[in-house]
């Protein structure tokens, strides 16, 4: 009974995981066009450089809330290291990725292969939180990818370092969405703590491979750094990828993995059919548009149906709890 309750403690309002889901679509929208002109538009060289500067600005923010009280999140020691791994490897991952990606490719087929990231959080979901889906649920997936199939397939600006950055970084979306789940739970973490540690560990080998390739000598030789538009866009990509980071770890502590990877297909949405008339990097097939709208409508009716079933999945998941109770005794199942 006392697991019950436990159970029904960490039930969220229904406003706040509407609001946390908005809030993290709202910034993925806009760091998404903003990555897209620091990078394609000024013609940035370093996506490496521009992660870095949004794990500092993560760092300084959350210290400088820690001293003031702000925000509470342990003190750095020993137990830190196995409490956070290994969050910190699949954050870089997706990180470094998924700027890659958005350098590569056009932001059409960007979004539309981004898909893949629901099917991969599905998987992942199943063989590590034994989770279980509805037919309609598993259909829209299906619709998702094929849809996403269509439309790559007829991509004229095939770009093969552009897809494996972005299937890459769909494998790590999904598996740092999971386990993000999973750490916020951790005692003397939380929010605030995964961030910090989460950039803290990974700040410094990400710049000594940025030194390393080059990468950084690209960065700072820079010709557009007198340029005063170039600079506000640089340092609004490098505060929105901190208030990014922030909106997802919300959007899960509310949410499940699962609904953050839908919010993010909602989002695309809107991104990919502004994309087409937006950039001038898309280049038009009806084919491309026939996937694209398959894939979208797919995402719709994907996320419709999610939202539309969290309830009756909090259910099925106490009836799991007390299927597991009424095996260790009879009695507890005749208590309950």
């Amino acid at each position: 009974m006392s697991a019950i309750r436990g159970l029904q403690t960490v039930e969220h309002s229904g406003m706040l995981k509407l609001y946390s889901a908005l809030f993290y679509a709202g910034c993925s929208f806009l760091i998404t066009v903003v990555n897209k002109t620091v990078l394609t538009s000024f013609r940035f060289p370093s996506y490496l450089f521009l992660g870095i500067g949004q794990m500092i600005v993560t760092l300084v923010v959350l210290y400088a809330a820690k001293m003031r009280k702000k925000v509470q999140f342990q003190d750095f020691d020993r137990s830190i290291i196995f409490k956070i791994f290994p969050l910190p490897l699949l954050y870089v991952g997706n990180h470094i990725t998924g700027l890659a990606s958005t350098k590569k490719l056009s932001l059409p087929m960007f979004t539309v292969l981004r898909k893949f990231a629901i099917l991969m959080t599905m998987i992942l979901e199943v063989y590590l939180l034994k989770k279980s889906f509805p037919r309609r649920l598993v259909y829209s997936v299906v619709a998702i990818v094929f849809g996403a199939m269509v439309a790559a397939s007829s991509d004229l600006a095939f770009e093969l370092e552009g897809y494996t950055f972005i299937l890459l970084n769909d494998a790590f979306t999904a598996a740092s969405g999971v386990y993000t789940k999973k750490k916020l739970g951790t005692e003397g973490l939380g929010k605030h703590g995964v961030l910090f540690y989460n950039a803290l560990f990974i700040i410094i080998p990400t710049l000594l491979a940025s030194a390393f390739t080059g990468d950084l000598h690209k960065a700072v030789t820079f010709q557009d750094w007198g340029d005063a538009t170039f600079v506000f866009c640089f340092l609004l990509s490098c505060s929105l990828g901190f208030v990014l980071m922030y909106s997802i770890v919300l959007c899960s502590y509310y949410n499940s993995a699962l609904t953050t990877t839908v919010v993010g297909a909602i989002k695309n949405v809107a991104v990919a059919y502004i994309g087409i008339f937006v950039g001038g990097d898309y280049l038009f097939s009806w084919t491309n548009f026939l996937g694209l709208s398959i894939c979208m409508s797919g995402g719709l009716v994907y996320s419709y149906s999610t939202f539309n079933q969290k309830t009756s999945v909090s259910y099925e998941g106490a009836q799991e709890l007390k299927i597991r109770i009424t095996e260790d005794s009879t009695q507890k199942e005749a208590i309950i």
